[in-house]
């Protein structure tokens, strides 16, 4: 039988599939479920730096700060009780999980700039997580900030967590970053244990009849993987900080071809939400089955396998194929 046993950012894991943060694990019965399907590991849903900017009375002052682009903008925002829990409740709720769970617990913590907000990552080492995902979510909407500001932002706070808390800190982010490879060299020096590739970049519609902006939300498809399997693939080696795929895992061949690009898991979220929980066991299940089909010994032996670490020339091979791919259209 194939070892499927993996490590991610110091964490010995049973095999590569750990769910991401999702309404899934809002309730202690949903994190046990997803134990007994058969996760290595969960990721709690987020705690936002809005929502504990309002119970510490900061919120005004986020508003105010620049870090937040109107001064209204608070009407925005969803009121106290549309949240979850509170911060408190969330620091419980990872104690509890703790105490009904055998696997790993990483709680999520996702916000845009450097305050008083971080202090809950204290907490919630406390209360016994076993790591921390930081994620950065966030879309520049005035002339006025550089890329390098935004950078900059995310490495101070990445910086402020690791003087807090001793656990490890993985950082997710979106691709949208003009020289993502110097980026994450930076946030490994930082201290970044692990990077979550990528983040979903969640787009409103217009409703043209009503005249409003219409909030819109849809699950990843297979064809999603493509991004992060690229970037992974080009970053591996660059950093020696763990690395998540994220997005558009679907399947058992996904899973092997996040590994082969050099991740250490597989997020699964999209996948769980349509086709239930149960589909963990069988994702493991397939995994085994299907190294065994490819004579693949462990997923160690084939880690990185198809990453540009493999190529002589990277730029050079990430040219000549997009070269190759265009020509390519209409013989195929």
């Amino acid at each position: 039988m194939a070892d499927i046993k993996t490590s991610f950012m110091g964490l010995e894991l049973k095999n590569p599939i750990v769910p991401s943060a999702s309404p899934l694990s809002r309730e202690i019965s949903g994190i046990k479920k997803m134990e007994d399907a058969g996760a290595a590991a969960v990721v709690l849903y987020s705690l936002f730096e809005e929502q504990i900017a309002m119970e510490t009375g900061e919120f005004s002052n986020l508003l105010s700060s620049g870090a937040l682009s109107l001064a209204d903008a608070s009407v925005y925002f969803p009121h106290r009780h549309e949240y979850p829990r509170d911060p408190e409740a969330y620091v419980d709720h990872i104690r509890k999980a703790k105490e009904a769970v055998d696997i790993p617990i990483i709680a999520s913590m996702n916000g845009t700039s450097k305050g008083g907000w971080l202090e809950f990552a204290k907490q919630i080492e406390q209360a016994g997580a076993d790591g921390l995902e930081l994620n950065f979510y966030f879309i520049p909407t005035s002339d006025t900030l550089l890329g390098l500001d935004i950078e900059t932002i995310y490495l101070d706070i990445l910086k402020s967590v690791k003087k807090i808390v001793s656990i490890p800190i993985a950082v997710k982010l979106s691709p949208f970053f003009t020289a993502l490879p110097n980026f994450a060299v930076r946030l490994d020096e930082t201290g970044a244990d692990a990077l979550v590739l990528f983040n979903r970049f969640y787009q409103p519609d217009i409703n043209v009849e009503r005249k409003e902006v219409q909030p819109s939300i849809s699950l990843s498809k297979p064809e999603d993987i493509l991004l992060p399997l690229r970037w992974i693939a080009i970053l591996y080696g660059q950093v020696d900080c763990s690395f998540a795929l994220t997005s558009g895992v679907h399947s058992v061949d996904a899973v092997l071809k996040a590994v082969m690009a050099g991740a250490d898991i597989a997020n699964v979220c999209s996948f769980l939400l349509a086709e239930g929980v149960e589909k963990i066991t069988e994702l493991i299940e397939n995994t085994e089955s299907r190294m065994d089909e490819l004579e693949i010994d462990s997923l160690a032996s084939i880690k990185g396998a198809l990453s540009l670490e493999s190529y002589v020339e990277p730029t050079a091979f990430e040219r000549s194929s997009y070269i190759k791919l265009l020509q390519s259209y209409g013989r195929i």
